[in-house]
């Protein structure tokens, strides 16, 4: 009610009524909606190619505006830097999307590009927070640029004199192979921990034949394994290889040095695949 009543959110009051959503943001249930004003939801669509929307399919608009919605009231104090859920549902599996929340010097940010703007307009069911562009729909890269704890996987991603790209790569829909993607993301330290072990300076001291197969080790192509998925003595068939998963004592993989990564978060949702952080660089044989 609060949305519709204002002039600068005609755009998201009439998604909201056009996919039936205004409904259930009307009940009794308390949510935290991130609202884009009409100037955000109008680059939305000029980006996306639509002129208006009605031609965004109602499908898709539905889980664009539930990734909007979380459950319960948050108050901007309350924001931390970390992963959360969404009532968005994943093309991949259908569970939740997670949402990646920065929150520095209390500046939110969500999924890397959306920045609230206005904070704690309370309404009778929860809580909306402006926001700067409507949240994007994320894919691995997404929160791989989102997430500065994955920097350095960002990095030796992109690297301008690998032979595969694996930004493009890691952005493809499900629908189109190889999606959904299993993807073990080292952290930063991990990284600078394995430069220690090959006695390199930088990443970019790793010749592209290395770096371009050690990184195809982090990635399962069509799957999206949740950890529920894992078991003890699982071989896991990377894009560069099998590698092992363990579960008892704590998720781990091994690789075939013999080299053991633990899985320290699991089940990071995109909507192309998922993530597992791992401590350390799986390295090819």
């Amino acid at each position: 009610e609060h949305v519709a009543t204002s002039s600068n959110y005609s755009y998201l009051t009439y998604a909201l009524q056009k996919t039936n959503l205004d409904g259930v943001l009307n009940g009794t249930d308390n949510y935290t909606l991130y609202a884009p004003n009409n100037m955000a939801f109008s680059r939305f669509l000029m980006e996306s190619g639509f002129s208006n929307v009605d031609e965004v399919p109602t499908e898709i608009l539905t889980q664009i505006l539930l990734n909007h919605v979380m459950a319960g009231l948050i108050q901007y104090r309350d924001f931390e830097t970390g992963y959360f859920q969404t009532a968005a549902n994943s093309a991949a599996t259908g569970t939740p999307l997670s949402i990646h929340i920065e929150q520095v010097n209390m500046r939110v940010t969500l999924n890397g590009e959306s920045r609230i703007t206005q904070g704690n307009v309370y309404a009778t069911n929860g809580v909306i927070h402006a926001v700067d562009r409507v949240v994007p729909i994320p894919s691995i890269v997404t929160f791989a640029k989102a997430d500065k704890g994955l920097t350095n996987l960002l990095i030796a991603l992109t690297r301008q004199d690998l032979t595969v790209d694996f930004a493009s790569i890691l952005s493809t829909n499900v629908g189109t192979a190889p999606a959904p993607f299993t993807v073990f993301a080292p952290t930063d330290q991990a990284f600078i921990d394995l430069l220690t072990e090959l006695g390199a300076q930088s990443l970019s001291d790793i010749d592209e034949p290395t770096l371009k197969a050690t990184l195809t080790y982090h990635v399962i192509g069509e799957a999206n394994a949740l950890s529920t998925d894992l078991s003890d003595n699982l071989e896991l068939n990377t894009l560069g290889g099998p590698i092992t998963a363990n579960i008892t004592g704590g998720a781990t993989l091994t690789d075939g040095n013999n080299r053991v990564s633990k899985i320290i978060a699991v089940d990071v949702q995109a909507n192309n695949g998922v993530i597992h952080v791992i401590d350390k660089v799986i390295l090819p044989n």
